[in-house]
């Protein structure tokens, strides 16, 4: 004969499985301390520079 189980029981561990993966993933994203953001913005903003002015100039452009 079949296992009976409880469905609310059921879904409630479903949903919270799901709620865990979320934060877990919620954690990586905003998870970092202001000064990491701010590095990684400074970082980006300086190899940004640096690509541009590693851009050749088209006379068509002017």
């Amino acid at each position: 004969m079949a296992e009976i189980i409880n469905l609310n029981q059921f879904r409630k561990a479903r949903d919270k499985a799901e709620k865990a993966v979320r934060a877990a993933e919620n954690r990586v994203v905003f998870g970092r301390p202001k000064k990491a953001k701010t590095l990684a913005e400074k970082k980006a903003a300086i190899e940004s520079d640096r690509l541009e002015g590693h851009r050749l100039k088209n006379p068509d452009d002017a």
